[in-house]
């Protein structure tokens, strides 16, 4: 339930005859955020603002253009071609390619491995934290550029699985939740246990980098090199966030069920059978209406 807190729409019939409708996403990623935000941009009246995407566009851009700069360096022929201005480096961010992000986040543990060293790790984790925080901050931002630059007259956020890594959901008075809700309806993709074993075994067969809550973050760390009784410049990275994610997602559940007081919730299994505008305004009614019995 709700549990009190104020939503943009007060119910089904609310959200049918609203003239602009605003929607935000949140939830594990591979459930269907980006399914839903790519159907509805196309239908030529929504406009997708991808967190993802801003984070690696505007936020992270250099960060990720100077570390490429910075690998490039140490082959003296691009270090030439970079020193004389011959040659521009830079990263092809996309909707749906955001590798960038990911390769910059990158791994901690054994340099051989492609690791980073923990104190770097967490400087870049650091550096991601804000810059998301910095992109959610622009919803509201985006959603009038939206409106009076391009003509949309609808709004659909689709966040990155880490958002609740940042916000307090229990807190009424939290800064980025509380600007959030206020712009926009926020929607939980809710999984089933059968959906997070197939995030787990998705993630063994392609391990991808991810934010962490510090806390968190230092608490599997040292577990890690615990269990494992080795050093950190011993660890195996891909082995590392292997053995990290399902305990990261335990540890997102109930952040994101708790975050769900501040909107509505609607299965995964839902979201899929959704592919056009008319059939998503029914799944948020649906929502709606089941929030307020």
């Amino acid at each position: 339930m709700n549990s009190g807190f104020d939503m943009i729409y007060s119910s089904a019939q609310d959200w049918r005859r609203a003239a602009q409708k605003r929607v935000l996403f949140f939830g594990m990623s591979g459930l269907g955020k980006t399914h839903i935000s790519n159907m509805l941009r196309a239908s030529g009246d929504w406009f997708h603002y991808s967190i993802d995407y801003r984070i690696g566009t505007r936020y992270m851009g250099e960060y990720i253009a100077d570390n490429a700069k910075a690998q490039a360096m140490k082959v003296p022929f691009l270090r030439d071609l970079l020193m004389s201005d011959s040659i521009y480096i830079g990263s092809n961010i996309s909707f749906t390619n955001l590798t960038p992000v990911s390769t910059y986040l990158g791994k901690p543990g054994n340099s051989d491995l492609g690791g980073l060293p923990i104190a770097e790790y967490t400087r870049r984790q650091a550096q991601f934290r804000a810059s998301e925080i910095n992109a959610l901050n622009d919803t509201g931002y985006f959603i009038e550029r939206a409106q009076d630059l391009y003509g949309y007259p609808h709004f659909i956020c689709d966040t990155g699985g880490s958002i609740c890594e940042w916000v307090n959901p229990d807190d009424q008075n939290d800064a980025v939740l509380k600007s959030l809700a206020s712009h926009t309806l926020m929607v939980w993709i809710k999984g089933s246990e059968d959906h997070t074993a197939e995030l787990i075994r998705r993630f063994d067969r392609a391990p991808k980098p991810m934010a962490y809550q510090p806390a968190f973050l230092e608490r599997v760390w040292t577990e890690y090199l615990t269990l494992k009784d080795i050093g950190p410049d011993d660890v195996n990275p891909d082995d590392f966030i292997r053995w990290t994610y399902a305990q990261a997602l335990a540890h997102r559940q109930p952040l994101y069920e708790r975050m769900s007081k501040w909107g509505v919730t609607v299965t995964a299994d839902e979201v899929a059978q959704v592919t056009t505008p008319d059939q998503f305004d029914d799944l948020i009614a649906t929502a709606l209406e089941r929030e307020a019995s």
